[in-house]
């Protein structure tokens, strides 16, 4: 990535650790996440002018006060780099410049008033009496002499401080979520008056240098690329392809997990693209098989990931004889697939594995991953400027493992049918009552429970299936999508009439977080 303007975030492990990032991103400074065990002695800092540490979900300890952390401090004073410290990183500069530190009993969850004592440094535009979100129970209880108090919460509760001096700002509350009205001034503040960074960056920015690390990456050789039809798969094969040419061959494995009619959808779009090498594997019944008798989530996800890689080395070794050997397999992993699958450091933790990141140790193709920094939502402005038609473009997010991680229990074809089919119905309704476009991901997640209903007079004992609609920007957070209740019901009603198998429908009304947006 361009490094003429960048800003590092340490990743203590926090919920909101990518949001921080996207922040950064959306008010023009390219935001790079590092995890808490890289020595900032051996980064490179150039272009950095501002360092931001994360929150976190432990309590501060001596390790994590120690001689390299000193020597870390010491390193960004010597390069005149800012820093800014949110909840658990806001207690970790206190403790550092001396302060004390109340661990566990004194909660703040949720909305807080604040009151503010500075408003001529990061907090300008914050409004005495405005409420912030909090998420902490440990406290920073008293500053020494050296840091100034920006604002208090609650019971005289230091919520921020500044060390102007060294450079140095703490806030206890969380500005990079939308849940603190004018947050992202805080961080705008920091990056822009303390930092002094222009703020130019896009993610149009990064296309000419995403083509020319591919070139160097890939040099004279050949990229086998996995093609889903989604949104990510499809721009980073677009990418590829204006690296490299002809030398990339697209592969779409039929897993036999797939939603109504999709393998002939993407098709046909790879035909429209022109894609010169593109072809269609069959390898649904060895998908079904592999997933026979397996429930947990985590093991249905290795298991298809595996099998995607085994399919893809088998064609390679089939390609080889034709059109010689290929060393690379192209993949659609973007920011938060790494974050998820924890591939940014030993404090974030593994919310779920990706297939396209936890990849078997057995594989000999090397990946290559052009949108690996990028949120979804870049990705589709990359999509843009690349002129890649927009229903794909705007096409909602499908999961790599398919509908196999939206079916709770055993994945068996009567199963996967019975699925589909709701699924097909909710889409159709969607898109027929326009509110398709304005919703980041709907779809239908079938339960391993049975309940009793009444069909025709007569008993029937069968699943249920649950309709997931929300609304997001980046898939880091996403809110509950608020429908027409007309429309709910017409749907409910459709597929307990249309789908045999199902005869209750509930609506989740989960934001992630705490839920994530797939329930498996």
């Amino acid at each position: 990535m361009s490094k003429a303007e960048r800003v590092l975030v340490v990743d203590y492990g926090g919920q909101y650790t990518h949001l921080i990032s996207r922040r950064c991103r959306e008010l023009g400074v390219y935001a790079e996440i590092i995890p808490e065990e890289s020595a900032l002695v051996r980064q490179d800092l150039s272009g950095v002018k501002g360092i931001i540490f994360s929150g976190g979900p432990r309590s501060i300890d001596e390790s994590d006060l120690d001689q390299d952390f000193e020597s870390d401090m010491k390193h960004i004073r010597e390069y005149g780099i800012h820093v800014l410290g949110i909840c658990f990183g806001h207690q970790l500069l206190a403790v550092w410049k001396g302060a004390k530190l109340s661990a566990g009993g004194n909660p703040e969850y949720g909305e807080t008033k604040l009151q503010v004592l500075d408003d001529e440094s990061i907090l300008q535009d914050l409004n005495d009496g405005q409420s912030v979100w909090m998420s902490h129970s440990d406290e920073v209880v008293e500053i020494p002499d050296g840091l100034e108090p920006l604002a208090l919460s609650g019971d005289s509760r230091i919520a921020a401080f500044k060390d102007e001096e060294n450079k140095v700002f703490g806030v206890q509350f969380h500005p990079e979520v939308a849940h603190t009205p004018n947050g992202r001034s805080v961080l705008e503040r920091f990056l822009r008056n303390q930092c002094g960074y222009v703020g130019h960056w896009t993610p149009e920015d990064e296309v000419s240098h995403i083509l020319n690390a591919i070139q160097r990456e890939v040099g004279m050789g050949r990229v086998l690329m996995g093609t889903s039809g989604g949104v990510d798969s499809t721009v980073a094969a677009c990418l590829i392809k204006k690296a490299i040419g002809d030398r990339l061959y697209c592969v779409f494995v039929d897993n036999g997990l797939l939603r109504a009619g999709e393998r002939r959808e993407v098709e046909r779009a790879f035909e429209e693209m022109d894609f010169k090498h593109f072809v269609v594997i069959d390898a649904s019944r060895r998908f079904i098989s592999r997933l026979k008798g397996i429930e947990d989530p985590e093991e249905k996800r290795e298991t298809i990931a595996d099998t995607f890689i085994e399919v893809f080395e088998e064609k390679a070794k089939q390609l080889e004889s034709e059109f010689g050997a290929f060393e690379f397999l192209g993949q659609g992993t973007i920011y938060p697939d790494r974050v998820e699958s924890a591939a940014t450091g030993k404090g974030t933790s593994v919310i779920k594995s990706h297939h396209n990141v936890r990849l078997p140790t057995w594989m000999t193709l090397k990946p290559v991953e052009p949108l690996k920094n990028l949120y979804k939502d870049e990705v589709r402005e990359v999509g843009a400027i690349l002129e890649i038609p927009d229903y794909l473009v705007s096409r909602q997010p499908f999961p790599g493992p398919s509908l196999a991680i939206r079916i709770g229990g055993s994945v068996t074809e009567e199963q996967v049918d019975i699925l589909r089919k709701a699924d097909s119905i909710l889409q159709h309704e969607l898109q027929d009552h326009a509110i398709y476009a304005s919703i980041w991901q709907s779809f239908c997640v079938l339960l391993p429970v049975r309940s009793v209903g009444v069909m025709g007079d007569e008993r029937t004992y069968e699943q249920a299936a649950v309709i997931r609609i929300v609304e997001s920007s980046d898939a880091m957070t996403a809110s509950v999508a608020r429908p027409e209740w007309d429309l709910l019901l017409g749907i409910a009603s459709r597929i307990v009439n249309e789908v045999d198998g199902i005869n209750r429908v509930v609506y989740d009304i989960t934001s992630k977080p705490p839920g994530t947006i797939e329930w498996y």
